[in-house]
């Protein structure tokens, strides 16, 4: 059996250094009290991905700061620790989940779309990223945000994976007094999605899943509104799920931030359900779909206008492989304070 741990993190907006701290200390916690073989925490662990200008200030270059963090928890538990940030790889800003080994190994892999308000932060992945990382415990599936809700995410890793991390990030609707009794309804459908998400993905790879997600309560700007405020909270739902969908371990929007830990069989494949002929691999509200075809294209355009007005806050920097061996990976310090210095 393996353990697994996945970490439910209560994160601020832009406050890189802040949540890197942050995140450290959960998963010390989590590997003091549980000695895990793997820790797992969201993608988004340098900010929660949200709308508003501190965004265009997040991103970090792929060799900074928030890699090394991660390598360093690999190596100093032992096990594996993954995590997802904004990252500059080369000439663009993706959303990248790390997995890290204790002897330096690194597996990386992009989101393949930017979901929303994503796409003014940061570009698609590159074709041909299966997000299949071949680690010391077997072939484990990486899946960042809305990926774990798209049928091409199964399709990709169905039948080469023995275990689905990566994480999540759930943002609730909005509390105006004006929308509130149509979008209390439909978050109560988005809450519903959220819980049951695990599970259904489990059963369609036939393997268990660790999800981590955010959770607390956050202050946005609203898209195409300006000076209106997006009073949201993210949802949490963090579970771990055996191969048949049964959540071992749940953490939910009350539980606040914290970590859940449970034993998986890391077995040969089998999917139990199929995955339907749809993009998606359920339904939810319509609301949630008007939001993906608008903020998809008001994003994409606020990035290509930065972009030609030179007006992008990070500069391009060096990349790294999908797959990188012990042996091939670049130098890790241990100085605490070139960390630090990494990030600005």
């Amino acid at each position: 059996m393996t353990r697994v741990v996945a970490i439910q993190p209560r994160l601020r907006l832009g406050e890189v250094e802040h949540n890197l701290r942050r995140v450290e200390d959960l998963v010390r916690q989590a590997a003091r009290e549980h000695q895990p073989d793997a820790v797992f925490l969201p993608e988004a662990m340098t900010s929660p991905n949200a709308y508003g200008p501190q965004m265009h200030h997040v991103a970090r270059p792929l060799l900074g700061a928030p890699l090394e963090v991660l390598r360093r928890l690999a190596r100093e538990h032992g096990c594996l620790v993954g995590g997802g940030f904004l990252a500059v790889r080369g000439d663009e800003v993706r959303g990248t989940y790390a997995l890290c080994e204790p002897d330096g190994a690194i597996h990386l892999h992009d989101k393949d779309l930017p979901s929303f308000w994503e796409n003014a932060y940061s570009s698609p992945g590159v074709p041909g990223d299966d997000g299949v990382a071949q680690t010391a415990l077997g072939p484990i599936g990486l899946a960042c945000g809305w990926e774990w809700g798209r049928t091409r995410t199964v399709e990709r890793l169905r039948g080469r994976v023995r275990l689905l991390g990566g994480g999540m990030h759930f943002l609730s609707y909005p509390s105006w007094p004006l929308t509130r009794p149509w979008f209390a309804r439909d978050e109560e459908l988005l809450v519903q999605y959220a819980r049951e998400l695990p599970g259904r993905v489990a059963r369609m790879l036939g393997v268990p899943v660790a999800q981590p997600s955010h959770v607390g309560e956050l202050d946005m700007a609203t898209p195409m509104a300006p000076g209106v405020r997006w009073r949201t909270r993210m949802l949490g739902e963090t579970q771990v799920c055996d191969a048949d969908g049964l959540p071992l371990a749940r953490m939910a929007y009350a539980d606040g931030e914290g970590y859940v830990a449970a034993e998986v069989e890391l077995a040969e494949p089998a999917p139990r359900d199929p995955a339907p002929r749809t993009f998606w691999n359920a339904s939810f509200p319509l609301s949630a779909h008007l939001v993906w075809h608008v903020g998809n294209a008001h994003g994409r355009a606020q990035r290509a206008l930065r972009a030609r007005l030179g007006r992008n806050a990070w500069r391009p920097g060096p990349d790294l492989p999908a797959h990188v061996p012990a042996a091939q990976a670049p130098p890790l310090t241990d100085d605490p304070a070139h960390e630090r210095a990494a990030m600005v």
